[in-house]
């Protein structure tokens, strides 16, 4: 999957008129620069668009001239869809006219916003910018930097114990051709509604992580070979049996999945504990692809 480049090129912000509450927006997604960044809703009505004359301007070629519009009625703030090519949406919802709730998510292209409001809103802020260094911003799941760090923790311990400890490296077969196909926002949307179904599958003590692109990770303490084989086999089914869905197309997805485990007093460095999972999930590829190989 391609890096995202987005751009917020100019914020117009004006003192507030008549404002009943602090609200903002906060730049989730894609990563760069401009992540994290926070843009004040200090008036009654922002536009978002890529034209220079809205109030957030988002460089991205998916983002229309002028794409959506924030604004206050009363007491509650909502969002309008201006007509744009690719939609706007609100907690993965298509929408043309909606209220806006406090910790919605509000995507408009392949940007995705996190609207934040109320008394609360500056520790709203700062709490959020905490959950964007372990959560990837578009799919829910832990980012890679915190599986590693999960990861290193969990065999030391299970090696200190003598408890086994299973890791999973899966990807989304033939994603380039999802992409190439249906465009990249359903690319997103893939990743978005996988990482949905599997999240409810995972234990408190397990983790699963988007590791990058279109490869995911899941580590699975206290999980001996054959528990994480039938894991590994069930997300495949998870996967494969029920098609996604995206703006009327409809289409199936599989993955490919790579197993390892490890059990005993040596602690397994994460890096080569990695290789191997990885090294199966090369094979699963190889053999024909949704399959489990460990």
């Amino acid at each position: 999957m391609s890096e995202w480049k987005t751009r917020i090129t100019k914020v117009q912000v004006v003192k507030p008129q008549g404002t009943t509450g602090e609200a903002c927006l906060v730049l989730i997604y894609p990563p760069g620069p401009d992540m994290g960044k926070r843009f004040p809703l200090s008036r009654s009505e922002a536009v978002l668009g890529r034209g220079a004359d809205c109030d957030i301007q988002v460089d991205r070629d998916s983002v229309s001239r002028r794409h959506a519009r924030v604004f206050r009625t009363a007491e509650q703030w909502m969002v309008e869809d201006l007509g744009s090519t690719n939609g706007s949406y609100v907690n993965d919802v298509p929408v043309q006219r909606s209220l806006l709730r406090d910790n919605d998510f509000l995507k408009i292209g392949a940007a995705i916003f996190k609207f934040l409001s109320g008394a609360g809103v500056e520790a709203s802020y700062y709490e959020e910018i905490y959950r964007m260094t372990i959560i990837d911003g578009l799919t829910g799941a832990h980012n890679k930097r915190y599986f590693l760090e999960f990861l290193e923790r969990e065999a030391a311990r299970c090696a200190r114990h003598h408890r086994p400890l299973s890791l999973l490296m899966f990807d989304i077969d033939h994603f380039k051709k999802i992409n190439d196909t249906h465009g990249h926002l359903t690319g997103d949307y893939v990743l978005r509604e996988l990482s949905k179904r599997l999240l409810g599958r995972v234990r408190r003590e397990e983790l699963l992580a988007r590791y990058g692109g279109e490869e995911f990770a899941a580590v699975l303490p206290e999980t001996d070979h054959e528990g994480a084989m039938q894991f590994a086999e069930h997300i495949r089914r998870l996967v494969a049996d029920e098609p996604f869905e995206y703006e009327g197309d409809r289409f199936p997805v599989t993955i490919s999945v790579g197993v390892a485990t490890t059990v005993g007093a040596e602690e397994v460095e994460a890096v080569a504990f990695i290789k191997i999972a990885d090294d199966n999930l090369y094979r699963a590829k190889k053999e024909g692809r949704n399959k489990v190989i460990g």
